[in-house]
């Protein structure tokens, strides 16, 4: 019977994850040697190849991928053997760690937290902060048991290393400044918006989640400045320097920013109302440990309240915040 060490089954899939051995070797704290013939070991304990030259790199054979497939599904089950002996252990105590992205924190993770002190205070919940990308890779390192994401950056429902659970489809509603010729029109569009200055972030997921909106309602936004933080964002719409899509979860939040003079108008857009999808992650097998469950459970609740809070009246006129 081959010897299936779960050491270097590890290391293997943290090269099929991140590619070169150096990466591997970095993100393991090991040396690029050590990583070598960890793997030499494992190939030679399961009489196959498990890697090929490739260049100036090496690839995964197809019997390593092979091998792999069954890996996932002894490394779940290994998380699962975790998650009943913690439930053994500590019932209702213990510590879940929660990365989440920033406007999920206050929309979602505190009332969770604040729900959690009041029915299982034995229970401890720690919160990092993390951009939505980032989140997911703290949950791959292992650095966090629960990662809130947004689904272009969470692992897919395919993956088998994890288990993904939807939580909310977070609308998009878009600020104005509150004088703005718009701000107070009847039925309004994205694509009345379509000859605005915008202001989003240059990179990372909000470019991503504003300009497919946009490009959704038939324009290419231009962008007139180019931000990441909501106060900052928030600010410049009450200025007068251009209009923004405004995540709910923001409002949710507290969001308000420093301003003088101004307003801003936030209308939805009940026609076309563009959305990004808040889901949460954890390795696969982990989801049933009892502490877990409960954080997961929570922000279910959270973002039930979150879905059916309103931010505007039943005929969908603007709500204007004045600053100043």
């Amino acid at each position: 019977m081959a010897d299936w060490d779960i050491k270097k089954l590890r290391i293997l899939r943290t090269l099929q994850e991140l590619g070169t051995v150096t990466a591997t070797a970095e993100a393991l704290h090991m040396t690029p040697s050590a990583v070598s013939q960890q793997l030499t070991g494992l190939a030679k304990s399961l009489g196959v190849t498990l890697l090929e030259a490739h260049g100036r790199r090496v690839r995964l054979t197809g019997a390593a991928h092979l091998v792999l497939r069954h890996a996932d599904a002894v490394f779940a089950q290994l998380e699962r053997a975790d998650a009943d002996l913690l439930g053994y252990l500590q019932g209702e105590a213990g510590t879940v760690r929660v990365g989440a992205f920033s406007t999920a924190v206050p929309a979602l993770v505190v009332p969770a937290v604040q729900e959690l002190r009041r029915t299982r205070p034995g229970l401890a919940v720690t919160v990092r902060e993390a951009e939505a990308e980032a989140a997911y890779e703290l949950l791959a390192e292992g650095s966090v048991d629960l990662a809130l994401s947004l689904a272009a950056h969470a692992p897919t429902p395919r993956d088998p290393k994890f288990t993904r659970v939807e939580l909310l489809a977070d609308p998009l509603d878009v600020a104005l400044p509150a004088g703005h010729p718009l701000a107070a029109e009847p039925g309004l569009r994205l694509a009345d918006l379509a000859g605005e200055p915008w202001i989003f972030g240059s990179s990372g997921p909000w470019s991503h989640i504003t300009t497919a909106a946009c490009e959704n309602a038939g324009f290419v936004p231009e962008q007139a400045h180019a931000a990441a933080d909501w106060s900052a964002i928030w600010a410049m719409v009450a200025a007068g320097m251009g209009v923004a899509l405004v995540p709910r979860m923001a409002m949710a939040g507290g969001l308000r920013a420093p301003g003088h003079g101004t307003g801003v108008a936030l209308r939805v857009l009940h026609a076309d109302q563009p959305r990004r999808h808040v889901v949460a992650a954890a390795r696969r097998g982990s989801e049933g440990a009892p502490g877990l469950a409960r954080v997961l459970a929570a922000l279910r609740q959270a973002a039930a309240v979150q879905a059916t809070a309103g931010r505007t009246g039943s005929d969908g006129g603007p709500v204007t915040f004045q600053f100043g």
